[in-house]
């Protein structure tokens, strides 16, 4: 199979392509290049439902399939979505009248690059944070040989490729491909999976607690839907923003405001909510996977009755919200058998903290926060290494730009530390997290991963604290209270909950003011 690129123009529309696009092609092995396939009246992929990336994995032999977009330099789309109660940009303020759009969602992926100061960007969706060695090896790869050399970890647990070159989109499908990391490229942009990162490696005591066998494992029904996803042709149709969550009881999770979220019961049993709703259905755990399918496709019925063209449960208008009983019904007739749970409890956990967790053996699971998400490729290979050399193969990016490494042994903790790679839960880098800002960005109005640098040692605390370029706060926290910094150009507008805003502090009061918003008593407290 290789990969062909097409101009934007060939299918172009529901997903709002620039005119400098390209639309990636993918090759059946085995066979020459068929004709170009066509593109429905409209816009769109063949295949594909309403604004969605359609398709199938591959076209029959000796035809190509249209699979996704290489390059975006259209303008951007607004970030709307689900967003932490303090403080909320522009985009999450309530609405008194339902989002209706006119084009398709722009997010990125990694066939559908976009265009930014620092060159083109790649988002790579991993479901539940998985990763090989051979994959995460190929990641790293690629940052080599076509972006500029660094892995960027997101709040949903996937990586960015940045400074990635224009032309380079068929070689690193390729690439990417090749590892397993595209095993259904229409869908590609619809893999929004998040686990609980811990889940099978500690207790309900903490870190260093015995594993709890009544604990389900949520990474494999993660991975269980992964594949249902990935084999429904309708599931394109969702938004590259639409978020699944997979959490395994303790509320780490189902506290990042997914659309779909799968929580844990001890005795086999599981909840599933939909949104922001108070209550929820509980269900059977080994049903999860397809009732978070059902899920999804109660979701895109409800938008194409709303006709508003909705990317997250939250947008859709009253009159077509998802409702419980209808959710319930729909389970039943797929055989799944549901009842609804009121309001249940809802759990909270705390993210994993940098350290290292007891194990087996003297095995130890370690989690590794790389300062501000951010890795170059040779600190990423030695976290490789150590997985295959010392540990279990295996990696696990969290939510939080973190990594997870099961039962490692050996030096491998010494040798991540001399990676300049954080295992201390004590570091001042943690819950320090911050946009792109410039030069990459060019919205950005500061560079704010150096200025957060210049004060992480002098503004530790224990709120959250996220560093934004614009108003817009790419990349901030969910699911928490935190404070935040926003540039203005002349220096930063403060706020946390429960303090006044200012509105302009200056570089030179930066560390004490924000060290102080992280440490008020009153502020923690709440």
């Amino acid at each position: 199979m290789g990969w062909l690129v097409a101009p934007a123009g060939v299918a172009a529309g529901s997903e709002g392509v620039g005119r400098g696009g390209l639309w990636v092609r993918r090759r059946c092995r085995g066979s020459a290049p068929g004709p170009a396939p066509q593109t429905p009246a409209g816009g769109g992929v063949p295949g594909g439902g309403a604004g969605g990336a359609g398709g199938v994995a591959c076209a029959a032999a000796g035809t190509e399939s249209l699979v996704g977009v290489v390059t975006d330099t259209g303008p951007g789309v607004a970030i709307v979505g689900m967003l932490a109660a303090m403080p909320q940009p522009p985009s999450a303020a309530s609405r008194d009248e339902p989002v209706i759009r006119e084009r398709g969602d722009a997010c990125p992926g990694a066939l559908r690059l976009h265009a930014a100061d620092d060159g083109f960007l790649a988002r790579v969706r991993l479901p539940g944070g998985l990763l090989t060695v051979r994959q995460a090896e190929a990641l790293a790869l690629a940052a080599d040989r076509f972006g500029d050399g660094h892995l960027e970890l997101t709040s949903r647990g996937n990586v960015q490729l940045r400074g990635l070159a224009d032309g380079c989109g068929a070689g690193l499908a390729e690439l990417l491909d090749g590892a397993g990391l595209l095993p259904a490229p229409s869908h590609e942009r619809v893999r929004n999976i998040v686990a609980t990162p811990m889940s099978g490696l500690d207790g309900p005591d903490g870190p260093d607690g015995p594993r709890d066998p009544a604990r389900p494992d949520a990474l494999a029904w993660a991975m269980e839907f992964d594949r249902l996803l990935c084999a429904s042709p309708w599931a394109a149709a969702l938004s590259g923003r639409f978020l699944f969550a997979f959490d395994d009881g303790r509320g780490d999770v189902a506290s990042l405001g997914p659309d779909v979220t799968v929580l844990g019961r001890p005795e086999g049993r599981a909840l599933v909510r939909l949104g922001r709703a108070a209550d929820a259905v509980e269900l059977a755990g080994r049903d999860t996977p397809r009732a978070a399918l059902s899920a999804a496709r109660y979701f895109l019925d409800a938008v194409a009755a709303a006709g508003t063209q909705a990317w997250r449960v939250s947008e859709l208008p009253a009159e077509h919200a998802l409702e419980t009983a209808e959710f319930v019904r729909r389970l039943g007739a797929a055989g799944i058998a549901a009842t609804p749970a009121g309001a249940p409890r809802r759990p909270y956990a705390a993210p994993p903290r940098p350290g290292r967790s007891a194990g087996h053996d003297g095995r130890a699971t370690l989690c590794v926060l790389p300062p501000l998400g951010r890795l170059g490729s040779a600190q990423w290979r030695v976290l490789v290494r150590v997985a295959d050399e010392d540990g279990s193969g295996r990696l696990r990016v969290t939510p939080w730009r973190s990594v997870v490494l099961p039962s490692v042994g050996g030096n491998g903790a010494g040798r991540i530390e001399d990676a300049g790679l954080v295992l201390a839960p004590d570091s001042p880098w943690q819950s320090v997290t911050a946009c792109t800002g410039r030069p990459g960005c060019a919205k950005s109005r500061a560079d704010v991963r150096a200025d957060a640098r210049a004060v992480a040692d002098l503004a530790r605390g224990p709120l959250p604290v996220h560093w934004s370029g614009c108003e817009r706060r790419c990349g901030h926290p969910r699911g928490t209270a935190w404070v935040d910094l926003v540039a203005t150009g002349s220096g930063y507008r403060l706020a946390a909950p429960g303090r006044p805003v200012r509105d302009d502090v200056r570089p030179s009061e930066l560390a004490a003011a924000l060290a102080d918003a992280r440490t008020d008593p009153d502020v923690v407290k709440k």
